[in-house]
């Protein structure tokens, strides 16, 4: 069977039709001619919000790597959530994990208080939790695992079950994973989710998302539904994002070695009183490895975490992962920031916790780096 690394280099690859270009052009056209004006003498593409054959491209590469019926390729992550949300009926009652990121809490507490729907978030590392709040009225169970930035687990197939068993759609976010860690449709989940501006892409420079389904039923629902509100992504996008999505094993290979080390480091280093990183437990279960994402807290708290940020070299200070730089981020003022206070008291986000997101710089200068940063806190 075919590695996913050679299907991720070989995607689109030698495709063009008109001339047998290698890599594939750029269609930046916004609409296409009709031989005839009627829908039977119709090519397969004829306005660009509907389809493109650069998101064609990159739909068909995401999808294969899942191993999903297809995909829908959206304008950025939080789009790809929100079109998931317009399969649902009016106060259609949703679960989620009251630790998600604070983009996707934002919008489903706004969609509650709209009234568009009925959001529950709930502990979902806690299956009793789950199973209870889960009902034969439920209509979407969102998961979110490794939590972020707590990294805390969800038992995807177990939760999973439950949504099958009460007639429940169920999405699960994968995007600090990615399918060559963890594969949310082959345990059960009807979608996956992941903002493709972060490890799909891997380079900062471009804002994307893709929806993932199990079945071609379900595909053409997102299909029907993204072309209708415009959440398409664009052809540019698009073929940034197959270009980086060629060297996403190598990339996560590096970034997730990187991370390894440096969580060595930390759990061994005196200024440190917490680390959350998923390399054990559940997580050796359904993941194929931990990632390279991390979070910690250092002893002396919020004024010691903002220390360290202050002067640490090499890590930048930004709010976004997955790229092949290091970034550093205190998640309760920047990535969570769109969190109800009490919400993030109840997901156990304050200002003393930190975030990275390991790139693929030396391991030597990133573990140098924290030393000297921590070293200004050392008890």
């Amino acid at each position: 069977m075919t590695s996913p690394t050679t299907k991720l280099v070989q995607s689109g690859i030698a495709w063009d039709p008109a001339y047998g270009a290698v890599v594939p052009p750029l269609y930046l056209s916004s609409t296409y001619v009709w031989p005839e004006a009627d829908v039977a003498s119709k090519g397969p593409y004829d306005y660009g919000r509907t389809n493109n054959p650069n998101r064609d491209l990159l739909a068909n590469a995401l999808a294969e790597l899942d191993g999903g019926a297809g995909a829908v390729v959206t304008s950025s992550g939080m789009a790809a959530i929100d079109l998931v949300l317009n399969l649902l009926p009016s106060g259609a009652h949703v679960v989620a994990p009251h630790d998600c990121y604070g983009g996707t809490h934002r919008l489903l507490a706004a969609r509650h208080d709209q009234g568009k729907i009925r959001c529950d978030f709930v502990d979902q590392g806690d299956l009793d939790i789950v199973r209870a709040i889960v009902t034969p009225g439920t209509d979407l169970v969102m998961v979110e695992t490794p939590s972020n930035p707590l990294m805390r687990l969800t038992d995807v197939a177990a939760v999973c079950d439950l949504a099958r068993e009460a007639g429940a759609l169920s999405v699960v976010d994968n995007t600090f994973l990615t399918p060559l860690r963890q594969r949310p449709l082959e345990l059960g989940s009807d979608m996956a989710v992941q903002s493709t501006t972060k490890y799909l892409n891997g380079h900062s420079d471009v804002v994307g998302g893709v929806v993932v389904a199990k079945t071609d039923a379900l595909t053409e629902r997102l299909a029907w539904w993204a072309n209708a509100v415009g959440l398409t992504g664009s052809p540019f996008d698009a073929y940034q994002t197959l270009r980086g999505l060629r060297t996403l094993a190598l990339r996560v290979n590096a970034a997730e070695d990187n991370a390894k080390a440096i969580v060595a480091f930390l759990r061994a280093h005196e200024a440190v009183t917490d680390v959350y990183y998923p390399d054990a437990g559940l997580a050796t279960q359904q993941q194929s490895g931990p990632g390279a994402m991390l979070s910690f807290r250092v002893d002396g708290g919020a004024d010691a975490a903002a220390s360290v940020m202050k002067r640490i070299a090499l890590f930048r200070l930004a709010a976004s992962l997955g790229g092949v730089e290091s970034l550093i981020c205190q998640p309760a003022t920047m990535t969570h920031r769109g969190m109800a206070p009490e919400a993030r008291a109840a997901a156990g986000l304050d200002e003393s916790l930190i975030r990275i997101s390991t790139g693929i710089e030396a391991e030597d200068d990133l573990l140098d780096a924290l030393e000297k940063s921590l070293a200004s806190i050392r008890p």
